[in-house]
């Protein structure tokens, strides 16, 4: 669920106000400027409540401090807002797409593999922490995601029909995932096809082929920890999946794999001689945002940073996503404690260090 905002009553005439001194004698002029639809900005100087990333935009526009003027729930009412609200994500992998930023040339590569039949394989290549698991969660989810739970803007209109295409997440860091049985059970409820008993590879094989009339995508997360802790996923299962993919599903089946080596790689030192691990025809390597992504990132800030905090920022991290994070989630700690010097900087060096390797290629 989006979090929405709303202007405290008594703030009114202060919104109104601050209309009328930067110039605009209409809503309608104020809309010319600015992305929110007129009944967004209407529900705002109305205060009714709005999206919480289009009031950000409003006040910022207007020159208003978002937090003095927005309505607080009463001290014996829990609020009503998403807890999660800083999009400064440093533990968990980042689920939800608005809190999402970067790799759009890895996006644009990746569905467009998607959007066209035959469907083609891919594999995302990075370091740990990179983002690898990151990005297989916002292909799965950006294009059915709501727009209202989307950043102002934010591309969602990847694929032609995207309600026609059906995604498997397979995270081989659950241990459930670490027996065949339990991995093609999972693919096949994922599928909402019919497990059979016993779940093994023949019985899988056939179910997948005859039923398989639409668009699928199976992520693979991790691969290589499965490959090194189930002995069951051996060549003949590896030849399964090709065979799936090149010839018995029509070209509606298509496998991304995220690794920390290449395919070829990690069938060579996973002792896999397969050929499924050649049929990655598209590779996507993951390292540092551009200059614009990691500013992009910087700018999500419910609290704007000072000018030299951001270029402080940027060359600390080297533009690399998890680092950005860390030390954004740092500073906005500092800011939120009403704190503007720069000693929040030698506890960010510190929660940036056991992480100096995506700095080194």
């Amino acid at each position: 669920m989006a979090r929405s905002l709303r202007v405290a009553p008594e703030y009114i005439n202060k919104v109104k106000s601050a209309l009328q001194r930067h110039g605009y004698p209409s809503l309608q002029k104020f809309c010319e400027d600015i992305d929110p639809s007129l009944s967004t900005v209407k529900n705002f100087f109305g205060g009714k409540p709005i999206d919480y990333e289009y009031f950000l935009v409003i006040c910022e526009k207007l020159g208003l401090d978002w937090q003095e003027i927005t309505y607080k729930q009463p001290e014996t009412q829990p609020p009503q807002t998403n807890r999660e609200t800083s999009p400064f994500i440093t533990g968990a992998p980042i689920t939800q797409p608005r809190y999402f930023f970067g790799r759009e040339k890895e996006l644009k590569r990746l569905f467009n593999l998607l959007k066209r039949h035959p469907l083609q394989n891919a594999a995302i290549i990075g370091k740990k922490r990179s983002g690898k698991t990151s990005l297989l969660h916002y292909l799965k989810n950006i294009t059915t995601t709501p727009s209202e739970q989307l950043r102002p803007n934010q591309k969602s209109d990847w694929l032609p029909h995207p309600e026609t295409y059906k995604w498997v997440f397979v995270d081989f860091q659950d241990v459930r995932m670490h027996s065949l049985e339990g991995l093609l059970t999972h693919i096949l409820k994922s599928l909402n096809l019919k497990v059979p008993t016993p779940c093994n590879l023949d019985y899988f094989m056939d179910i997948v082929s005859e039923n398989l009339l639409s668009p699928t995508i199976i992520l693979l997360d991790e691969i290589g920890v499965g490959l090194h802790n189930c002995s069951e996923l051996n060549d003949t299962f590896c030849d399964s999946l090709r065979s799936l993919a090149t010839n018995q599903t029509r070209g509606n089946l298509a496998f991304i794999l995220s690794t920390l080596e290449s395919p070829i790689d990690l069938a060579h030192h996973t002792g896999h001689n397969s050929p499924f691990f050649n049929i990655f025809g598209y590779t996507a390597f993951l390292e540092a945002f551009t200059e614009t992504e990691a500013r992009e990132l910087i700018a999500s800030s419910p609290i704007l940073f000072p000018d030299e905090d951001v270029e402080w920022i940027l060359t600390q991290s080297q533009y690399h996503p998890l680092l950005l994070q860390i030390l954004c989630r740092e500073k906005l700690f500092t800011l939120e404690e009403g704190e503007n010097d720069h000693s929040w900087r030698e506890e960010a060096l510190r929660q940036i260090q056991p992480f100096s390797h995506l700095l080194h290629k």
